[in-house]
């Protein structure tokens, strides 16, 4: 068993426009500050990370890389979040979605659609570049607008939305697999990929490709009331990022799952700080130690009611206590014999 990595923090709910939450050096300092060890890195804003520079030039990866080192730091994972949202869009969300893209491209969502996918292949070449074997996504959405079903689908519809899905990604998930990255589907609601059954549905139809995996983040399981540890037991074999993000769900006689249109602190299910809301970490930890998870504990800050500034100093508490330093050896290991065939047929009573 492999101890987990961590405490590491999602920068995407800190970037800003004021200091130190606007610059790499800024934000990784304010970080490590915070008791984190680890970041994880969102492409879309070019003040943290510039993709394309990234990708051209040794020199900028060595001083971004020299920057989170010197502030004590490690880079843990890249995220495509926003791009990876792009790569399939139902016209529904067309107007939504289009602030994800630059201006140039809004109202154009072919071309949207094209910008993404060279994002995410871009963000796949530079993480090998930078040293990284796993990327974090979303998948995108053509079926989401019609998960409840009403009315009644037409036949065939799920299966073709599925199947474009498919035919988008094989060639990213190709490309990972060129560059020794996984691509970790973030599972998450308002994506096509949004629990275990939609995971199976793409996977069967991109072949079981050994790079489409997932990144488990217990709070959307509570939100839709899925047993996200028994989530753990079924896909250990695929979960090969973590993000601790806590949550509750308090139905009442008036909402349930569905919210009633309600915002994120009327909700009967709402995402909360680590440590606030009804998720079990102390099982996951468990889980993930047993299964030798090895990859890194990151805080993924987003709470209808607290602070984030304090919701991310006591993450990186929260995680150091519920890491399982793993241990070398059986607990029992003072006890143990000499193994002596003959002495094990004698204890059957098998020379009898």
């Amino acid at each position: 068993m492999r101890t987990i990595k961590g405490p590491a923090l999602f920068l995407a709910q800190f970037i800003g426009d004021s200091a130190p939450f606007d610059s790499w050096d800024g934000i990784t300092r304010w970080a490590a500050e915070q008791g984190y060890l680890g970041v994880q890195v969102p492409t879309h804003d070019a003040r943290i990370l510039d993709l394309d520079r990234a990708e051209a030039s040794q020199d900028y990866r060595d001083e971004f890389l020299g920057v989170a080192k010197a502030n004590g730091v490690a880079v843990t994972e890249l995220s495509t979040h926003l791009q990876g949202q792009l790569v399939a869009v139902h016209p529904a969300y067309d107007a939504g979605f289009d602030a994800f893209a630059p201006e140039t491209l809004r109202g154009r969502p072919g071309a949207r659609q094209e910008w993404a996918v060279g994002q995410v292949a871009r963000a796949i070449r530079v993480s090998r570049m930078l040293g990284l074997d796993r990327m974090a996504t979303f998948s995108g959405a053509l079926a989401w607008p019609y998960l409840y079903p009403w009315p009644q689908r037409a036949p065939g519809l799920v299966e073709a939305a599925f199947d474009t899905l498919a035919a988008r990604w094989r060639p990213l998930l190709d490309l990972a697999e060129e560059n020794g990255v996984d691509v970790c589907y973030e599972i998450h609601p308002g994506e096509d990929l949004h629990d275990g059954v939609t995971f199976e549905m793409f996977l069967e139809r991109v072949g079981g490709h050994a790079r489409a995996n997932m990144l488990y983040d217990p709070s959307h399981y509570v939100l839709q009331q899925l047993d996200y540890l028994a989530n753990i037991d079924i896909y250990r074999d695929r979960i090969r990022m973590f993000h601790v993000k806590d949550a509750e769900f308090r139905p009442t006689g008036r909402q349930g799952v569905y919210g009633g249109f309600q915002n994120w602190v009327d909700r009967a299910g709402r995402f909360r700080s680590p440590g606030d809301g009804q998720v079990d970490f102390g099982a996951i930890f468990s889980k993930l130690a047993q299964y030798d998870f090895d990859g890194w504990a990151v805080v993924e800050w987003e709470c209808a009611l607290k602070h984030p500034e304090d919701g991310a100093r006591e993450g990186a508490a929260f995680v150091r206590r519920h890491i399982i330093r793993t241990t070398p050896h059986a607990f029992d290991d003072f006890a143990a014999q000499d193994a002596d065939a003959a002495a094990n047929r004698r204890a059957l009573g098998l020379d009898r």
